[in-house]
């Protein structure tokens, strides 16, 4: 808060249209990357947010490279289009010489910077405007403002020829009566080519204002995937080093990835996890296999950034806290003794820079120690270690930022 930035992915669940959400917020400063990927390890989709006013920066560009190792599909938002020097179609454009031309805008702003009032959705030729800054709710539709009527037919034509290129079907529509296609047809069209990863349609909007999110969470709803969309999990059995494979489906045997540790503020130690397959209650005993160990779960909480609820039971899909894991660590698999699999680990960062660190007293020396031994527990990409030659206490990090918090 003193900076202004995150430093720890937060997770929240919410619904949405009768569908359940669970959110991830990661940091943007590259001296917390592990934190985007770990949490790109077990999304099925991601929004990356872009500065209206800076466009395209170079840790975005990290973590874009993240999500395609991952292959997670995505939606782009352009974000504070009410700051000064706020450019949509720039940010766009930028967008496209980076990545690639399958970044496409879905939405146009209505008027820009201090003017910014409103959007209006390609997909279904409809303007939204804002008529109460301070209540996100009074959203009213209104007709294309008759000076964006060129602009929005040139812009949707460029969506729904990028939709094109990726879907057959929808191609031939398009080509012979695209005068008749639905938005229903153009939703579904936009789905498939998202969850192929070949396109990454683009919205705008102001955060802080609340402007462009209820159309963003309907976007996340249309197009990014369900955990039913994402292909079933792959991993080795670790009996035999013959593959396995799990179905999302709450019925399958128990697999679960630890992606996170955070020590709570009673000292006690919090897992967060992905539910792959399975059903989880409390009290179960889970193998471990990378450490060849069996934990068990004391309780299982939904999380609301710092507010816990508190579950007996959670089916696959979830993103979840658990409490009673003593050794497991991020990146480790959870599964049923009786049916083994062993997926993929989270390759954590080596450390780019170290520095010295001593207690003011002998007598906190011991305590010094302990608290370094949790930060390492919690982050991967934090060491230390006794230097042997001059006795000194050693940490290693990601960058100056990273050791100073």
């Amino acid at each position: 808060r003193e900076r202004g930035i995150t430093i720890t992915s937060a997770v929240t669940s919410f619904s949405w249209k009768k569908h359940e959400m669970h959110l991830i917020d990661t940091p943007g400063h590259v001296d917390f990357t592990i934190e985007v990927s770990r949490s790109l390890r077990v999304l099925d989709g991601a929004i990356a947010v872009f500065d209206a006013v800076a466009g395209v920066e170079s840790q975005t560009e990290t973590v874009w490279r993240q999500a395609n190792v991952y292959g997670v599909p995505r939606i782009g938002f352009v974000n504070k289009m009410d700051r000064i020097g706020a450019d949509f179609d720039r940010c766009v454009t930028m967008m496209q010489e980076r990545f690639g031309d399958h970044c496409e805008a879905a939405q146009l702003p209505i008027g820009r910077e201090g003017d910014f009032k409103g959007i209006v959705d390609l997909v279904e030729e409809k303007a939204y405007i804002w008529t109460d800054a301070g209540d996100p709710r009074s959203v009213e539709e209104v007709e294309i403002p008759e000076d964006m009527r060129d602009e929005v037919e040139i812009a949707r034509e460029a969506l729904l020829e990028k939709v094109a290129l990726c879907d057959e079907d929808f191609a031939m529509k398009y080509l012979e009566d695209g005068e008749n296609l639905t938005a229903d047809d153009i939703h579904q069209a936009i789905r498939t080519a998202v969850l192929a990863g070949e396109l990454v349609p683009v919205l705008c909007g102001t955060a802080l204002r609340n402007k462009g999110i209820q159309p963003l969470l309907n976007a996340v709803v249309a197009w990014l995937p369900s955990p039913k969309d994402v292909n079933a999990v792959e991993g080795i059995d670790p009996k035999n080093d013959t593959p396995a494979i799990r179905e999302h489906d709450p019925k399958a045997p128990l697999c679960a990835l630890a992606y996170k540790v955070a020590i709570m503020e009673d000292g006690r130690r919090m897992v967060f996890m992905r539910l792959y397959s399975g059903t989880l209650q409390t009290g179960s005993a889970l193998l471990n296999p990378a450490l060849g160990i069996t934990e068990k779960i004391s309780r299982i909480f939904l999380m609301h950034a710092n507010h816990r609820e508190r579950m007996t039971n959670i089916g696959a899909g979830n993103i979840f806290g658990v409490l009673g894991l003593k050794k497991t660590r991020t990146g480790d698999t959870l599964c049923d003794p009786k049916s083994q699999i062993l997926l993929e680990s989270i390759d954590a960062y080596e450390p780019v820079i170290s520095q010295a660190v001593e207690p003011a007293t002998l007598r906190e020396k011991e305590k010094l120690e302990i608290a370094l031994t949790k930060l390492a527990d919690e982050d991967p990409t934090f060491r230390w270690r006794e230097d042997e030659g001059t006795g000194q206490t050693i940490i290693s990090g990601m960058g100056e930022l990273h050791l100073d918090i």
